[in-house]
């Protein structure tokens, strides 16, 4: 399955190219070099949702390697029982 990355201009441009693109992947379209949209064939969209998805199905989809993950520090949440 390969990923195809187009700016807006390249979509807006030649939408046929995207389409063709989608057939062998998702084709993520970027806003300012942010990704901004996802073009999926519609068999691919019913795919990943499906009601029945595993998560074991969804985490083996492939997907960008420059996806940036961000998680924010937990905060303890332990407090000293009160024993009296």
């Amino acid at each position: 399955m390969a990923i195809t990355t187009l700016s807006s201009r390249q979509f807006n441009q030649d939408a046929g190219q995207a389409k063709k693109a989608a057939l062998s992947g998702p084709v993520i379209i970027t806003d300012r070099g942010k990704p901004a949209h996802v073009l999926l064939t519609f068999e691919a969209y019913q795919h990943i949702t499906r009601a029945n998805t595993k998560i074991a199905d969804l985490l083996a989809m492939p997907f960008p390697c420059d996806l940036e993950f961000e998680t924010q520090p937990l905060r303890d949440l332990a407090q000293a029982a009160d024993l009296s």
